[in-house]
């Protein structure tokens, strides 16, 4: 058994506690305690990408951009979705590499998505987002209430990148591509 003392991305960890982080099978294996029924399984291989992508979408309304910066190509525009997705891709990496490149592509394809859609769209991205957020979480909680447990960021916020690393892992298994 390894201890070590450490900061973790998303939680203080107290530099008196001693912390043995999770590996992602461990992760995935808890998830899918909450998540058993076939009917729930389905909803969430829908919802959770639609949450993702959503929320991408109206997180990308708030600039962290320097007010009245006139340097654009020293520091272009940048936004809390963009700063989200990094600090995402840090906690996948340290998990799991194939978990990493998957979630990067996935999170390049969510801003491509939104790029279109604030483009191409005759309503706001933010509507947009807004409408597909609300309705992907009520699927969500329609799909707990079907599997009769409660989903597992009640118990640790982490389980909300936990969920579309969970669904890639299927998609891995599917593909052989080891986690």
């Amino acid at each position: 058994m390894q201890n070590c003392i450490s900061f973790d991305l998303f939680t203080f960890v107290s530099p008196k506690k001693l912390y043995m982080a999770k590996t992602i099978q461990q992760w995935f294996d808890e998830y899918s305690s909450n998540h058993q029924n076939a009917v729930n399984k389905s909803i969430h291989f829908i919802c959770v990408p639609l949450i993702f992508v959503s929320l991408v979408g109206l997180l990308s309304y708030i600039s962290i951009t320097p007010p009245n910066f006139n340097h654009p190509h020293l520091f272009p525009y940048f936004n809390l979705a963009e700063l989200i997705i990094l600090a995402s891709l840090i906690f996948y990496l340290r998990l799991s590499l194939s978990i990493f490149i998957g979630m990067a592509v996935f999170s390049l394809l969510s801003l491509g998505i939104i790029f279109l859609v604030t483009k191409y769209s005759l309503v706001p991205l933010w509507m947009v987002s807004l409408v597909v957020f609300v309705l992907a979480w009520a699927g969500q909680f329609y799909g707990h209430k079907i599997e009769g447990k409660k989903p597992s960021f009640v118990t640790d916020l982490k389980f909300l990148l936990i969920g579309p690393a969970w669904i890639l892992g299927f998609l891995y298994k599917r593909w052989g591509i080891k986690l």
